[in-house]
């Protein structure tokens, strides 16, 4: 596949150490995918920004208030990209088991109902 074919995919939690982090590493080599993490806030590895949500074609989100904050924050974003909840909480340590199988679990399902 074509790197110009790929969904570019961000993933979004708080602190892009745990949750995000993660899933940027179990999908880092899936050829359908080009993806990136980033957390909200100040403390992150990699604090989101603009130019990462505009590299985006979907933005899923660990929780809900991580699309609330890109609401606040990014309303054109908000408004036109799609983003989607994973509804997953902070309580899994960085490529958990039980974390893998969850996020593989949730982002095929809601890539599987036409995510990007």
């Amino acid at each position: 596949m074509d790197t110009l074919e790929k969904s570019r995919i961000l993933f979004v939690c708080t602190v892009n150490r745990m949750r995000s982090a993660t899933a940027a590493k179990i999908y880092e080599s899936d050829i359908r995918f080009d993806v990136q993490s980033a957390g909200t806030d100040s403390s992150a590895a990699t604090v989101i920004n603009r130019s990462l949500l505009e590299w985006a074609n979907c933005i899923v989100v660990m929780e809900k208030h991580h699309r609330n904050f890109i609401r606040a924050r990014y309303p054109d974003i908000y408004n036109t990209k799609k983003i989607v909840c994973l509804y997953i909480p902070d309580e899994y340590d960085f490529m958990q088991e039980e974390l893998i199988l969850l996020l593989k679990k949730r982002f095929e399902e809601v890539f599987g109902k036409g995510l990007t």
